[in-house]
């Protein structure tokens, strides 16, 4: 069997941590008199903490200094923390160890691909960090997507060329992101929404080992 490197965003895709990103910004939007909407939370998907406040701020049209930001992003990391420290295997999304069990067993390399910066004890704390041969996240990379630098970092870390990997999103940045790498996109979510993507599926119980070996062997 041929090898290609396989590499799997975090939030959203693995763990749906993205509720506890917004229960936390939730808090911190509320402090500002600003109410904080899913519809609203949308415009923060797959985009740094530093970018997710100043949309926050400008959704209350606020103005406020840089130590208070700094204050901020702190507290919104603490309280996030707090939710993600709760976190165990029931967490995992939908099919998705049926998947990291094939690769594993056809020793292809797997990687994380991530602009969290706690990538390591969420994957700790779900008990999956050993499936992962490299991590590539948000402490690592200065560049977040929809460049592809958490990508290509992470294909270099399993010696793997860019055009050989495979990459699994759930946002429209990130699948950008892995175009741009020149990488095979498999969008996890609504078509609509990911429509950039090469592949499809509204989650990992829809992919079967007939389409990941037909990745492989492309």
């Amino acid at each position: 069997m041929k090898k290609k490197a396989f590499i799997f965003d975090l939030d959203g895709v693995i763990v749906d941590t993205a509720k506890y990103h917004f229960l936390a910004w939730q808090k911190i939007a509320a402090q500002l008199g600003i109410d904080f909407t899913h519809e609203h939370n949308e415009q923060l998907k797959g985009v740094s903490r530093i970018r997710s406040l100043e949309i926050i701020l400008a959704i209350g049209n606020i103005t406020i200094t840089q130590e208070e930001k700094d204050n901020l992003l702190l507290k919104k990391n603490e309280d996030y923390l707090t939710y993600i420290d709760k976190m165990d295997e029931s967490e995992i999304l939908d099919g998705v160890m049926q998947v990291l069990h094939y690769l594993k067993q056809n020793n292809q390399p797997i990687a994380l691909g991530s602009a969290s910066k706690n990538a390591r004890p969420i994957l700790e704390k779900v008990k999956i960090l050993s499936y992962f041969d490299a991590i590539v996240d948000g402490n690592d990379v200065t560049n977040a997507k929809p460049d592809p630098e958490v990508f290509v970092q992470a294909a270099k870390k399993l010696n793997m060329p860019s055009e050989g990997a495979i990459v699994f999103e759930d946002s429209v940045a990130g699948v950008q992101a892995a175009n741009a790498a020149q990488m095979v996109s498999v969008g996890i979510g609504e078509k609509a929404v990911l429509h950039e993507a090469h592949y499809n599926f509204n989650n990992f119980t829809e992919i079967d080992t007939t389409f990941l070996q037909n990745l492989v062997n492309k």
